[in-house]
């Protein structure tokens, strides 16, 4: 391993872990539940890995934040879906991958970050680094909304980082550098903040509900 950007996990127990590794290592790497290698995939496709999240179909989805795209691909690794346009940043003014210098927002994708999705099987994308958005996307790719622009007000973001669904539809976005999860209706209607938790970088849900966030602060 080298700097591991993401783990995710299958409906059949395949550990799908996403890393920024040197080739000829696979930057995806596919393991059963005790850690015994099953497949490795991904070599020479991604400036630099970022989010893993497997759908319920069981198809995986790759975050490449430096190529400013959104990949689907089949389990095996076969590429079903591009999000965004590889290797071209929408224009947010932003300068030197630094999120405080954003001047102003755009649609997908400035150096996205990670990925979740509805029970109708919407697709949600935190593009965090670049661009303070949050960008939902209907099964087959088309862009339904956007929401979400610098500041630390309701709605604003200093590097929306990782993103959430429950079983209601409400998105919970883990906003880093304002340390907190802000938490939308589906459209992006703001509900509500949590505070009490240290620049969070992504969140997910366990089948009984329960929120687990990871914290870098």
């Amino acid at each position: 391993f080298r700097e591991i950007a993401g783990v995710d996990v299958d409906s059949q127990d395949r550990v799908f872990v996403f890393c920024r590794s040197a080739s000829p290592v696979p930057p995806l790497m596919v393991f059963d539940r005790d850690g015994r290698l099953l497949d490795s995939w991904g070599d020479g496709k991604f400036e630099r890995p970022h989010g893993v999240s497997v759908a319920p179909d069981d198809s995986v989805f790759l975050v490449d934040d430096w190529g400013h795209a959104v990949y689907k691909f089949t389990p095996q690794g076969e590429l079903l879906m591009t999000l965004g346009t590889p290797g071209k940043e929408s224009d947010t003014g932003v300068t030197n991958s630094d999120y405080r210098t954003q001047k102003r927002v755009a649609g997908p994708f400035n150096m996205p970050t990670n990925v979740a999705f509805s029970s109708e099987g919407d697709i949600y994308v935190c593009d965090g680094y670049g661009n303070a958005r949050v960008h939902r996307f209907s099964p087959d790719g088309k862009l339904l909304a956007s929401w979400g622009e610098p500041g630390s007000g309701p709605g604003q973001f200093a590097l929306p980082h990782g993103v959430a669904i429950d079983d209601s539809g409400k998105v919970f976005v883990s906003d880093r550098e304002n340390t907190r999860i802000q938490i939308f209706s589906p459209n992006g209607e703001f509900l509500e903040e949590w505070t009490d938790v240290a620049r969070p970088c992504e969140a997910t849900f366990d089948k009984d509900g329960n929120l687990y966030t990871a914290e870098v602060g």
